[in-house]
């Protein structure tokens, strides 16, 4: 297991000799001089990699000495190769396990000279015994390896003989420098923990005078290897992450208390392309991987008090509530007629949730939920990581207040940086006031800075309470902007994730529908922007549309003309059905979709094309229209659509469970219109009507398909 680790972080680790050694080659075909030709040629390649001369940064006796005895083997090897002699059977098995030792050396070299030096220090003991068990494997190597049968010359010999002897004596080698430095770096995170902060003095001593971090750029390397352990954690390997966290922020504090806000060229290279991926990681597990179920049906939002009804059918309190206060008696999912109106609490499902956002690091507010729901997940409970993040943030916060322009692009940097790791992080900027900051950095000329602060707020809207904050400081309007103006595509793009984020709270839809520009803004990114600014788009219109004062407005800034086009595009186009499945509730809604060019086809299209959830959400769409009327001759188009009965069919027997039960709603409706139809053209004949419009097909597929 160590090893295999070593070997994945490895493969993770930007070194530029790793390309042409990615895995042992096949010696079963060679014999002789050709097995030794290829040993050589590997131990050349290591020799001119790894020379003695080359500075290493930690681990230098032991990167030596295993240099050195691999020194021994190229003598063996070319003394071999030159007197030609054939090689026995058991010498030549030797040799064939002396090339994966080789390989192994190779590995862990590159892992020494392209690993970052406090990653280095952090993993002083493992490393260690890596290099103790290349040297047990020489040592074994050497004791089976059939000397007297090699003809060796006397001097090749005893200097293989006397690597033998070292081999045997070798110990496992912890460099005391080495060791002390690993433990100062502790030393540093324990004060945080103890409500201490680092002397400046001792930091300098630390950083620039030991490991030589003389310029910005060297911790924020340091900062991104670390990072990227996070990031391809494999939960076998120390330090835990919640430590690795606590380095973070520990490096990210010494660089600006050592080294203020100066700017290196690489720094501003660096700040125009920030890692995607770790700055939107955590914001696209948190919007875009939630599971379904934890969602209400009606407000479409995470429940904080689930329920059951009588039918079944789970909703959050709040919003079967005010279904019931509108005096429904229908379950809203089914369409059943309710027994009773009583409502039991679905515990199990309560938990799962509370369970999925400790681990997701949501807040997940229910007052009749224990304290526990309050802790944090395991990897984000550093003390030390938080302390030192507030140390940060003070600093920080008084160059965004202070600053230059440069510094302050900087500083908005870090605070979004700082506030995508963690729940606490989120509380204290808000709490320290950056908000009206990042705000005021909105509206700045530098994309940067611009694009930077739009994040930051994104980040900062994770945390429930900070939505209401974000809002109190009017940032609604500013973040519009960005969405409609946004220097770069990453801006608008956050600035739509922003606008969705902030929707979760309902009464902050209306706000934002009703905001000067937002719904063309996010209309416009859903017809022209990228992929994933589509996708942004879409998911923000839908959450819009959960809200029954939405409707009139969304149609009258063009949302529905956009969501019918968006059906025609893959990766959006069941969210775009979703959300018109919404709209078509209210006559206004069905008028529009029905008027619209490709409405009707649009989504006959998707349900015979579309994923399962478009197929559902098309057919729900579909059987909204019809019901509530819509343009003239709407539900008419629908139902004389030549492919309908077959879709319907096939929906009704392999859909997804609401979409079957819409299927089969719609069949019935179609059924009831043949009827009057038949009246109309035929004089009372439905057996003649019944060509017309599919209704035979349809009726005989109603007749055996129950409602579930």
């Amino acid at each position: 297991m160590a090893s295999a680790t070593i070997i994945s972080s490895l493969r993770r680790t930007r070194s530029p000799t790793m390309e042409a050694f990615l895995a042992p080659v096949d010696l079963t075909h060679l014999t002789g001089i050709s097995l030794l030709e290829t040993l050589l040629a590997i131990s050349y390649g290591i020799q001119a990699t790894f020379s003695l001369n080359k500075k290493l940064s930690f681990q230098r006796m032991n990167s030596r000495s295993l240099i050195r005895k691999l020194e021994v083997f190229i003598i063996l090897l070319e003394f071999l190769r030159d007197s030609r002699s054939s090689l026995p059977p058991s010498a030549i098995l030797c040799f064939t396990e002396l090339y994966m030792m080789l390989y192994r050396s190779k590995m862990l070299l590159d892992y020494c000279f392209h690993s970052s030096k406090l990653w280095l220090l952090l993993q002083n003991h493992s490393i260690s015994s890596h290099f103790h068990d290349l040297n047990q494997e020489i040592s074994t190597l050497l004791d089976v390896l059939p000397l007297d049968e090699l003809n060796l010359t006397e001097d090749v010999r005893e200097q293989v003989e006397l690597l033998r002897k070292q081999a045997r004596r070798s110990k496992l080698l912890i460099d005391k420098h080495d060791e002390t430095l690993r433990l100062k770096l502790f030393s540093f995170l324990d004060e945080f923990e103890n409500d201490r902060i680092p002397l400046p003095v001792e930091l300098q001593s630390f950083f620039v005078e030991k490991l030589g971090f003389i310029r910005p750029k060297h911790f924020i390397y340091e900062i991104e290897f670390l990072e990227e352990q996070i990031v391809n954690y494999e939960g076998d390997i120390e330090p835990t992450v919640s430590v690795l966290y606590g380095f973070v922020s520990l490096i990210r504090y010494s660089r600006f208390m050592l080294f203020g806000f100066e700017e290196d060229e690489d720094e501003e290279i660096n700040s125009k392309k920030p890692k995607k991926s770790l700055i939107t990681q955590g914001i696209a597990e948190t919007f875009f991987s939630s599971p379904k179920d934890f969602f209400c049906p009606i407000s479409l939002e995470m429940m904080r008090d689930p329920v059951i009804i009588s039918t079944g059918q789970t909703y959050d309190r709040s919003s079967i509530s005010r279904w019931f206060d509108e005096n429904h008696t229908t379950c809203p999912k089914t369409g059943q007629i309710l027994i009773h109106n009583k409502l039991v609490a679905n515990h199990a499902l309560r938990n799962l949730i509370s369970q999925w956002c400790i681990a997701h690091e949501i807040f997940y507010d229910c007052s009749s939920l224990s304290n526990q729901i309050q802790t944090l997940s395991p990897f984000s409970s550093s003390n030390a990581s938080v302390k030192a993040n507030k140390a940060t943030t003070g600093i920080l916060i008084h160059e965004l207040a202070e600053g230059s322009e440069s510094s302050k692009t900087i500083a908005v940097r870090e605070i979004r940086l700082i506030a995508k790791t963690c729940r606490q992080n989120r509380v204290y900027i808000a709490e320290s006031g950056a908000i009206p900051y990042l705000k005021s950095l909105l509206s700045s000329p530098n994309p940067v800075a611009q694009e930077n602060s739009v994040t930051a707020l994104l980040n900062l809207s994770i945390h429930e309470k900070n939505k209401k904050l974000i809002m109190e400081e009017c940032c609604l309007g500013p973040i519009i902007n960005v969405l409609r103006f946004g220097h770069t595509t990453e801006a608008r793009e956050n600035a739509a994730t922003t606008l969705f984020s902030l929707s979760a709270v309902h009464h902050f839809k209306k706000m934002i529908t009703e905001e000067d520009g937002a719904v063309e803004a996010l209309c416009r990114l859903m017809r022209y922007g990228t992929p994933r600014g589509k996708k942004d788009a879409v998911t923000a219109l839908f959450n819009l549309s959960t809200h029954n004062d939405n409707y009139k407005k969304l149609v009258e800034y063009g949302a529905v003309a956009a969501l019918v086009e968006a059906l025609e595009v893959d990766g959006i186009a069941e969210e775009a059905a979703g959300a018109l499945a919404l709209i078509v509730r209210v006559p206004v809604g069905a008028e529009a979709i029905g008027n619209a060019e490709r409405g009707v086809s649009g989504l006959m299209d998707l349900m015979r094309r579309g994923s399962s959830k478009g197929k559902e959400n098309a057919v729900a769409a579909l059987l909204e229209l019809c019901r509530t009327g819509g343009s003239a001759g709407a539900a008419e188009r629908v139902m004389r659509a030549p492919a309908l009965a077959n879709s319907l069919q096939k929906l009704m027997y392999t859909g997804t469970k609401r979409a079957r039960r819409k299927a089969t709603s719609l069949a019935r409706i179609f059924q009831k219109c043949e009827y009057a139809m038949s009246f109309r053209y035929y004089g009372g004949n439905s057996r003649e009507s019944s060509s017309g419009f599919g209704g035979g097909m349809l009726s005989s597929v109603v007749a055996v398909v129950p409602v579930l």
